[in-house]
């Protein structure tokens, strides 16, 4: 694969640039630490389907070019450095948060419940960990959250990709069981085709029923307005 340009970031603001990919790992050796994690999740926006975290911990400066934040790459290019990743890594772990529990609590808080799972799953456990975002997670790990951390730093891309294309077979493997929705293809977010089949089903067990667009199909009614059926999982009419 072509290897892209990084992102260099500074409080808020990117600047297009070449930076050491392994900056903060580097940051964080400096003050002692050995076992590294990035931290990352996927899928909070979509309609369907669970959010998935993960957490990778690389040997130092391990030989990986083309791993990057995987929003940059497409999905041929993940699976190969999804492969590349578990060959080398001293530790990966994944982990997936439900709907159902989406809809308990809310979308932020189950992706850091995703991520804590994600790093319990760890073996050896890490000493330190970067994390996406601007939020800690709940862990009693020392941690940098760093925004835009999958596009600066490669521990963090490198969960990313997991994350990624974990949560992608996740909702292939659910197409099987719900096929009117298309997830192999929407990987639950709300494309067209995906509200359409909404509209007309009703939703099934992996929606989300906190989230716009899912509980009520539009119905136009002899006023021109549009109203909403409210719909269960299981696609009965509440």
């Amino acid at each position: 694969m072509k290897r892209r340009p990084r992102t260099l970031a500074t409080q808020g603001d990117l600047f297009p640039g070449e930076m050491d990919p392994w900056f903060f790992e580097r940051q964080a050796r400096g003050r002692g630490f050995s076992r590294i994690a990035g931290v990352d999740e996927v899928g909070r926006g979509p309609l369907a389907g669970p959010v998935v975290a993960a957490a990778v911990i690389l040997p130092w400066e391990a030989e990986l070019p083309d791993v990057d934040d995987s929003k940059l790459l497409s999905a041929g290019e993940r699976d190969t450095c999804f492969q590349d990743i578990l060959r080398v890594a001293v530790a990966v772990g994944t982990a997936a948060v439900s709907a159902e529990e989406i809809d308990r609590t809310d979308i932020l808080s189950a992706s850091l419940e995703a991520m804590r799972q994600a790093i319990c799953q760890l073996d050896p456990p890490p000493d330190f960990l970067l994390v996406d975002g601007p939020w800690p997670v709940p862990a009693r790990v020392p941690q940098h959250p760093i925004t835009k951390g999958d596009r600066l730093s490669i521990s963090v891309a490198a969960a990313s990709i997991v994350a990624k294309v974990h949560r992608d077979r996740l909702m292939v493997s659910y197409h099987a069981q719900f096929p009117r929705y298309n997830f192999a293809a929407n990987k639950g977010y709300g494309t067209r085709e995906h509200l359409e089949a909404l509209a007309r089903f009703g939703c099934c067990p992996l929606h989300r029923l906190t989230f716009r667009g899912v509980l009520s199909e539009p119905v136009s009614t002899a006023d021109g307005n549009v109203h909403g059926r409210a719909r269960n999982r299981d696609g009965t009419e509440r």
